[in-house]
């Protein structure tokens, strides 16, 4: 039986997208015949654990006694080990510069250690203030230890690979990209979901959804959009989903009263009451600075939910999802193209019925946990 160490700055119950993502891929490796270990930072709450996933919680604060002691735990385990780093600059401590996280990682490499990278963000940007800029110098810098030390780097997204490339400094570290896949499993629950649809929109309207956690950077974009189509019918609400959605919701009615019992947000949700809100919205829309693309969990939760979606083309927008046709794009900005996509499909009983099977599709041929379980099983 293979076995797999992997090293998060996140996991259960701590909330979040790589949280979920690690227990995910953690429990599916175990479903799949993997001796799966987790090393991740201490939790107040206890959690339930995964079957087959024996959770160490020895990462303490990431500090240089933290990581000596956890070096000497696993060098307890059979070598060469296999070790997954989940990679979020930020998530590491020490106000997102902890090169000795990462020089703790070559040196585990140097001891015969297998070490693989899965990037979720790459570094931070330049510009603004000389605080960000000397933390970009040194995300750069990290990325470098990195790679000096891997066999392997996954990402969530190609436009992550590139950025990364150049750091390689002559070494040939290969790439492959492994969609995140979401982390709302689908209820099969028709009844539910028209229960919540009775709640929220009209008689004979139509709800149009939003699923995330509200960073400004998605607000602004998202506010115009929903306040346009709000506007566009009065028979049309608009239900905010996620972490934050409160708080927006009472931003936006403060803004627009005409809108107030139009806009709602039931607040935090169990999976199972997600889904079924999910399940409940004629389309969603999914705005995104950079564009749509392949590491947005909530945008994987909703093509997993067959939803018609109104989002993003950007930057980092891939070509899957133009070639699929599985989602409605406006350019990142412009709001009026939004609202008419918006407002055509909702006009449109067959178009939204073709989209929504169209991201059912594409989840499923691509997004679909299995496809990372393969990959990283490949490898092992």
């Amino acid at each position: 039986m293979a076995e797999l160490h992997i090293v998060t700055a996140e996991y259960p119950p701590q909330p979040g997208g790589v949280s979920d993502y690690v227990r995910g891929v953690a429990a599916g490796l175990a479903a799949a015949g993997e001796r799966v270990h987790v090393w991740c930072p201490p939790a107040a709450e206890v959690a339930s654990e995964d079957a087959g996933v024996e959770v160490h919680r020895e990462l303490g604060r990431i500090s240089r006694a933290d990581l000596r002691r956890m070096g000497a735990l696993l060098d307890a385990f059979p070598a060469p080990r296999r070790l997954l780093v989940q990679w979020v600059p930020h998530a590491y401590g020490f106000r997102a510069m902890n090169l000795g996280f990462c020089l703790w990682v070559r040196e585990r490499a140097a001891r015969g250690d297998r070490v693989e990278i899965m990037v979720h963000e790459p570094f931070l940007a330049f510009g603004g203030s000389a605080r960000q800029g000397v933390v970009a110098a040194v995300h750069r810098a990290m990325t470098v230890v990195l790679l000096g030390a891997a066999e392997r780097v996954w990402v969530s997204t190609p436009a992550w690979a590139e950025r990364w490339r150049k750091y390689r400094l002559g070494r040939t570290v290969p790439f492959e990209w492994t969609p995140i896949p979401s982390n709302v499993p689908v209820v099969e629950d028709a009844d539910g979901a028209a229960a919540v649809r009775s709640r929220y929109a009209p008689a004979g309207g139509r709800l149009i959804g939003h699923f995330g956690t509200y960073r400004a950077n998605v607000t602004e974009l998202l506010e115009p959009i929903l306040v346009g189509a709000l506007e566009g019918g009065p028979g049309r609400a608009a239900l905010l989903l996620g972490r934050g959605g409160e708080r927006f919701r009472d931003e936006v009615v403060g803004r627009h009263p005409a809108l107030a019992g139009r806009v709602h947000s039931p607040g935090a949700l169990s999976s199972d009451e997600l889904s079924r809100h999910l399940a409940a919205c004629d389309l969603l829309v999914q705005p995104y600075p950079d564009g749509v693309n392949g590491r947005q969990t909530s945008l994987a939760a909703c093509l997993e939910h067959g939803r018609a979606v109104v989002t993003t083309e950007g930057a980092s927008t891939e070509g899957v999802w133009r070639e699929s046709g599985a989602v409605a794009m406006a350019r990142v900005g412009d709001a009026e193209a939004a609202v008419g996509l918006v407002d055509r499909l909702l006009a449109d009983d067959a178009e939204r019925a073709r989209l929504g099977a169209a991201a059912e599709r594409l989840y499923d041929e691509r997004f679909h946990l299995r496809h990372t379980i393969a990959a990283l099983t490949r490898e092992s």
